[in-house]
């Protein structure tokens, strides 16, 4: 079993894994950043992004296998919003690969994975679908304001919040690993209550963080997020 742990670190909405770039540099040694990739963004900008959940994990199983390569290996799994249920799909997954060691899984800026999303965009005009966004995640990615990017942008962006909006869990029960849920004390999309929830998706050691900002406090605390994640695998 290798001793670094590899952070595996799945996208929120219309990211990329680009965005867990820096974390490489904010976590130094004590951990492997290994982001995947999504169809429809980056590299994959021309592949047809997925609407399902559960496909997108069938798809990103091969993609970690291959990143993981050879041998044993100790992960952790990390998602934000629509990444925070690719997690916990992906930890059940991983529960049958017999080279891999779940040592722990963040789920960040989500409510439980039984309960859903009560505000929906889906259907919505570009305008309204965009401003409802934005109201979700007190937060709009400059690329959005160039109409060029933003209609390269939306149709991946489109697909993400409804597969995260369709979402239905693949099973009821716990996980089989630490579980560390993580809020931003202002964020306005998740109650506090909400996040606690994931309590009753943990068969494991369960605590909840709170770390300054709102929905999307990562794109400003990563530094803290790093070092908290980094605590807990200490």
């Amino acid at each position: 079993m290798g001793d670094t742990t590899k952070l595996v670190c799945l996208p929120y909405a219309g990211a990329g894994a680009s965005f867990y770039r820096s974390w490489s540099a904010l976590a130094g040694d004590a951990l492997e950043i290994v982001p995947l990739q999504l169809p429809g963004r980056e590299r994959l900008i021309d592949e047809e992004p997925h609407r399902d959940v559960h496909k997108a994990v069938d798809a990103l199983l091969p993609q970690l296998r291959e990143r993981l390569g050879s041998g044993d290996h100790k992960v952790a799994l990390f998602g934000h919003s629509l990444g925070a249920v690719l997690a916990y799909e992906l930890a059940h997954r991983l529960a049958a690969e017999p080279d891999v060691e779940l040592v722990h899984v963040f789920v960040s800026g989500s409510p439980h994975p039984g309960q859903g999303r009560e505000q929906r965009a889906t259907g919505l005009s570009d305008e309204e679908f965009l401003a409802r966004v934005g109201e979700f995640a007190g937060y709009s990615h400059p690329a959005l304001d160039d109409p060029e990017m933003r209609e390269m942008l939306l149709p991946t962006l489109r697909a993400d919040v409804e597969m995260h909006e369709s979402y239905v869990p693949g099973t009821a029960l716990p996980l089989d690993a630490p579980l560390t849920v993580i809020r931003g004390e202002d964020d306005t999309l998740v109650a506090h209550d909400e996040a606690v929830s994931w309590n009753k998706a943990s068969g494991r050691d369960f605590d909840h963080v709170e770390i300054p900002g709102g929905h999307m406090y990562l794109t400003e605390s990563a530094p803290a997020l790093v070092r908290l994640i980094v605590s807990k695998l200490s």
